[in-house]
């Protein structure tokens, strides 16, 4: 698998010729699972081909029990990630409470997630952790601890999602069984509400809707997701963006493997029309502190969407869900929880 890795890093570098690499992310999956020596042979593929900026952002995703593990196994791995030119950690915590971890079936346990950041600050400044909120039983008190625990080992940055129920998990036996209450938007409210308010008054920005980050601390991958850069996925699943199409490889590691092998890019293509670039740009912009450049819709779009963007926009304006300021659609503070309602209500689904 690594070595096709590699082999379509190679086959692909054509596609960013002409672009600047700046951040590169171990994602999707377990990459911590990889060896030094294979992340290492990842990186240096990416230096040999392609233009990568000096002032490189490298995130390892991780979750706690494997970095535990790997800690146990090599105690120098945290300095091992630095050398190879890690320099940012995302951990997938979720919560520093057993109860909540269990319900979501992690494989951690709430000391080893403290275990892990305490050791990781020690190598790592450039931490993000994942946090759930909306969890079934979870008081407001209780998240409200959950990021003080982040405060006080003090990670720079927070994402922070709301649980959603996938069927057949445990967690969605243990709902329809009654063992558990379902989950209620109004609690994740309350806690996204708590998260907004807790995090401002630490310094973060909230820049995204997902996202809280202090100064300097900005996930500089995700930023180029929302700001629509282009980028290439490696790897069985892996989807990538050019600006007009975007593709995906298939989601098999044997016919993966097999097609690499061949010389052959194992995906599939979508030419993206202007009202899919239209609509993404809505969705990505609405969800940032940024929004949505009403000149940038003129230009890359034509005048006609501007006018039909700010009719649909009217009602929601009146509702103090939205405001223009600096010549950008933004969410208000009100708005910011709806903020992916209120974009599907701003999409364009006919010809303008």
């Amino acid at each position: 698998m690594v070595s096709c890795l590699v082999k379509e890093l190679e086959l692909r570098k054509e596609e960013l010729a002409n672009e600047r690499i700046e951040t590169i992310y171990f994602g999707g999956g377990t990459p911590s699972l990889l060896s030094i020596t294979e992340l290492d042979l990842l990186l240096k593929t990416i230096r040999k081909n392609y233009n990568v900026i000096e002032s490189l952002e490298v995130t390892l995703e991780a979750n706690p029990d494997d970095l535990i593990s790997a800690q146990n196994q090599t105690s120098t791995i945290f300095e091992a990630y630095k050398k190879i030119g890690i320099n940012r950690l995302s951990i997938g915590v979720q919560s520093f409470f057993e109860e909540d971890l269990q319900l979501m079936n992690r494989a951690h346990n709430a000391d080893e997630a403290k275990k892990c950041l305490s050791i990781a600050t020690r190598y790592f400044d450039n931490i993000t952790v994942d946090l759930i909120y909306g969890i079934p039983n979870m008081t407001n008190q209780r998240w409200k601890e959950n990021l003080q625990i982040l405060f006080d080992l003090g990670i720079h940055h927070i994402s922070s999602y709301a649980l959603t129920v996938e069927p057949k998990t445990a967690l969605d036996a243990f709902i329809k069984q009654g063992k558990y209450p379902s989950v209620e938007e109004q609690v994740a409210r309350e806690h996204f509400e708590i998260l907004v308010n807790e995090t401002q008054q630490q310094g973060f920005l909230h820049y995204e809707i997902s996202n809280f980050g202090k100064p300097n601390y900005l996930s500089k991958h995700n930023t180029s997701y929302w700001q629509g850069k282009k980028y290439i996925g490696i790897g069985p699943s892996a989807h990538s963006f050019n600006q007009t199409h975007r593709s995906w490889n298939v989601a098999n590691n044997t016919k993966y493997i097999k097609s690499i092998e061949g010389g052959e890019l194992p995906c599939e293509v979508e030419e993206l029309s202007k009202n899919d670039r239209f609509n993404e740009y809505i969705m990505t912009g609405l969800r940032t502190i940024w929004g949505v450049s009403l000149a940038k819709i003129t230009s890359d779009f034509g005048s006609s969407f501007q006018k039909e963007l700010l009719k649909n926009a009217t009602v929601f304006i009146q509702q103090g869900l939205l405001e223009i300021e600096n010549d950008a659609l933004k969410t208000t503070p009100k708005g910011k929880f709806l903020a992916d309602g209120l974009a599907s209500e701003l999409f364009v689904l006919d010809e303008i």
